[in-house]
């Protein structure tokens, strides 16, 4: 599979095929089926499209929650996660090294629903033996995608 294809790709999902050819070097035919392959393949699993919610009056509040969890005999973590990720709440779940075994990114209206939500929900999961939740205050840069620095200036052209 081509590398710089798939960061190009991973940067912004709205190449069209003729950029990308252009930008590797090979025909937009070639980009075509290498795109529909990783996408047949399975590795390409989705596109996304990165928001600032910070900017929507509806913004959301974000938080890691570190899980630490008592692992099953023959299923490792694998059950519990696969639990945590059914949640629509949740956003990514990941298995960690260090202090704490899962790391689950989870979104809700407002702190307390968050709150409440890792209390009735998460920590009620069978094998879960703590959380520790951390409120995301600002997002500086998301997927490869930054998210500050990026205001237009809005007072107009100056002539001399």
């Amino acid at each position: 599979m081509n590398l710089k294809l798939l960061k190009l790709l991973s940067k912004n999902a709205r190449y069209r095929d003729d950029e990308l050819a252009a930008m590797t070097g090979r025909e937009e035919s070639e980009i075509r089926d290498e795109i529909k392959e990783m996408e047949d393949k399975g590795l390409i699993r989705g596109y996304k499209t990165v928001v600032d919610w910070e900017r929507m009056d509806s913004a959301y509040v974000s938080a890691l929650i570190e899980l630490r969890v008592t692992p099953k005999a023959g299923l490792g973590f694998e059950e519990v996660a696969k639990k945590v990720m059914k949640y629509p709440e949740v956003e990514s779940v990941y298995l960690m090294s260090g202090g704490y075994d899962l790391s689950v990114m989870v979104k809700g209206k407002t702190f307390q629903e968050v709150a409440l939500f890792v209390a009735k929900e998460l920590s009620t999961i069978d094998s879960v033996i703590s959380t520790a939740t951390h409120f995301v205050l600002r997002r500086y840069k998301e997927l490869d995608v930054e998210l500050i620095g990026s205001d237009k200036d809005d007072r107009g052209n100056i002539s001399l």
